[in-house]
């Protein structure tokens, strides 16, 4: 393997860190009010 492939390699695999990680941080339970509460917000009355 040369170089550039070994370099897309490590890339495609950066990606695929970053991606897990946002996925994890937002679906953690410990956030699960703070991600519904615009949900449970819009459906409320205004009156």
């Amino acid at each position: 393997m040369n170089f550039q492939s070994i370099a897309y390699t490590m890339f495609t695999f950066a990606l695929a860190a970053v991606m897990a990680g946002i996925i994890a941080y937002y679906y953690n339970p410990s956030r699960k009010k703070e991600v519904e509460e615009p949900k449970h917000r819009m459906l409320r009355d205004d009156e």
